[in-house]
C-alpha cells in the first residue's frame, strides 16, 4: 500500500475578501508541482463565501464538478437552464462536457456559505453537459460508508462520467470499518471534514487529506466523532 499525507495547513490559501479558499491541489494562483492531482482527482477547494457574494458567470468544459455544501445556502444558475439552491445535506454534480457556463452565489446576505468544490477529469470527453442535485441526507447512514457518487445511473447517489465512487463516513468515536476498493487500479483520497481519525498509524485531523493506492482495502477508524469524505478515483490519467 502506498500513501501520501497532506496536512490541512500545507494547502494553498487565497483570501479575496469575499472569498477565502484553501486548495488541496494547485489551483488559480497557487501552483505546486508536487500537488497537481491525485489520479483523476484534480481539485479540492474548501471555500468560504461571504453573505451576498459569489462567483459570476464563468465557463467549464470536460470536467466533472461536484459541490458539497457544509454550511449555508448556495444558489446556482447555468446555461442549461438549471437554477436552484443547495444546502448542507445536498450534493450537486455538473458534468461540463462540451461546455457550460454557470454562476454560484451565497443565497443569504447575512451569513456565509461554506462548501467543498471538487473536480475530476472525465472518462470520456466531448459529451453533452448535464446537471443534477440530490438531498443525500435522506439516505444518510451513521457509522457506515454512505455512497454519494458512482459511475452508474441506477446506483446510490449521483452519477459521474468516471470510474469513481464517493462515500461519506459519519463515524462515532471508536468506530472503525474496512473500505474495499471498487475497481482495480483505483486509489482513495480521504478528506477529513471534521473530527479526528486514523488509517494505520497515520493520524488525520480536520481538513487533512490522505491518499491511498496500490491496495484492495484499508481500515478507517474515528478517534472522535468525525465526518470524512472518501473519493475513490482511477490513478491513471487517460
Amino acid at each position: 500500500m502506498k500513501t501520501i499525507y497532506h496536512a490541512a495547513d500545507s494547502r494553498g490559501h487565497a483570501d479575496h475578501g469575499w472569498l477565502k479558499s484553501n486548495h488541496t491541489f494547485s489551483f488559480a494562483n497557487y501552483h505546486n508541482r508536487a500537488r497537481m492531482n491525485f489520479g483523476v482527482l484534480r481539485v479540492i477547494n474548501d471555500d468560504y463565501v461571504e453573505g451576498g457574494e459569489g462567483f459570476g458567470t464563468h465557463p467549464h468544459n470536460d470536467m466533472e464538478i461536484i459541490s458539497i455544501p457544509l454550511e449555508g445556502d448556495l444558489e446556482h444558475r447555468d446555461s442549461m437552464g438549471n437554477g436552484g439552491i443547495i444546502r448542507k445535506g445536498d450534493i450537486q454534480v455538473m458534468s461540463a462536457g462540451t461546455g457550460v457556463t454557470h454562476s454560484e452565489f451565497n443565497a443569504n446576505a447575512d451569513r456565509p456559505v461554506k462548501l467543498l468544490q471538487i473536480w475530476i477529469f472525465p472518462r470520456e470527453k466531448g459529451l453533452l453537459p448535464r446537471y443534477g442535485q440530490m438531498h443525500i441526507a435522506d439516505f444518510a447512514k451513521s457509522d457506515d460508508f454512505q455512497q454519494i457518487v458512482s459511475p452508474y445511473k441506477e446506483d446510490a447517489g449521483m452519477w459521474v462520467n468516471q470510474d469513481s465512487w464517493f462515500h461519506l463516513a459519519d463515524f462515532g468515536a471508536g468506530v472503525g470499518k474496512t473500505y474495499e476498493l471498487k475497481k482495480q487500479g483505483n486509489g482513495v483520497y480521504l478528506f477529513v471534514i471534521s473530527g479526528q481519525a486514523k488509517v494505520g498509524d497515520q493520524i488525520l485531523h480536520a481538513r487533512d487529506g490522505y491518499g491511498i493506492w496500490d491496495t484492495d482495502s484499508f481500515n478507517l477508524e474515528a478517534i472522535e466523532k468525525s465526518e470524512i469524505l472518501l473519493m475513490e478515483v482511477p490513478m491513471e490519467l487517460a
